[in-house]
């Protein structure tokens, strides 16, 4: 369910062929306007709680990944704007890392360093050059580097986070409906939320091991996030009343 759809065109960086390539910032998030939601580090449930719902769902290779909801239906990403502004506090990480990303790579054990060759800054006139005049990387691109390595490793740690949930049995599917005040209804399938009900069962040695290592409170914050399915429905609604009247026929 998580949408990595604005990666249109990522290529492996290559020190030789992109010498003279540049990165000018990104004037807006209008990359990201399709994507209705993406990959959330536990590390960011704090921040992400506040303003998203967050939910597991499950990634192409069938592990549970948790993934923060933009939209109702899918390409429609409701926290960025008509002039491309994300409309919330706390932006993902997986969103702050564009242009770049990182790919595993058949028969390889560290992962590859990929850039959008689509993404409007890419060019060889303007911006963050990436490699210098003797081929080294420059401090944008290191500084960018240390970013994906630091959410790979909080990836890591949010995916045997996931796998323990769903080895405890505790995870139960959710289908998301929505309904406007206009009539239309919306249904999210595919979502997975923690069973406070199997949650309140564990043995008492889980729970406090949990607790212990931080995850019982990453539980606690999914579980209050879902209060803002709410803040979804109210967007959609708002979004709609804001749309320009249709133009009437000629009489």
């Amino acid at each position: 369910m998580a949408d990595q759809g604005y990666y249109v065109r990522p290529v492996l960086l290559d020190r030789e062929r992109h010498k003279r390539r540049r990165v000018k910032a990104a004037s807006g998030f209008g990359f990201a306007r399709q994507a209705h939601s993406v990959v959330l580090a536990g590390v960011e449930f704090g921040e992400a709680s506040r303003e998203y719902a967050i939910v597991f769902t499950r990634s192409p290779a069938g592990k549970v990944v948790p993934v923060v909801l933009l939209g109702l239906r899918g390409g429609e990403n409701l926290f960025v704007d008509g002039e491309e502004h994300w409309d919330a506090r706390y932006v993902p990480a997986f969103v702050r890392r564009y242009p770049f990303v990182l790919a595993e790579l058949p028969g390889q054990q560290s992962l590859a360093v990929c850039i959008d060759e689509a993404f409007a800054g890419w060019n060889i006139a303007e911006g963050e050059p990436l490699f210098d005049e003797q081929g080294a990387d420059t401090a944008f691109l290191r500084n960018a580097l240390e970013f994906l390595g630091q959410y790979q490793r909080e990836h890591v740690r949010t995916e045997a986070f996931c796998a323990r949930l769903e080895q405890a049995g505790i995870l139960k599917e959710m289908n998301a409906r929505a309904s406007l005040t206009d009539g239309r209804a919306f249904t999210i399938d595919g979502l997975l939320v923690v069973d406070e009900a199997k949650l309140l069962a564990l043995p008492d040695a889980t729970v406090l091991s949990w607790f212990r290592s931080g995850e019982l409170h990453l539980v606690s914050l999914h579980l209050a996030s879902l209060s803002n399915l709410q803040r979804l429905v109210d967007r959609m609604a708002q979004r709609k009343s804001e749309m320009p009247p249709a133009p009437q026929p000629p009489r």
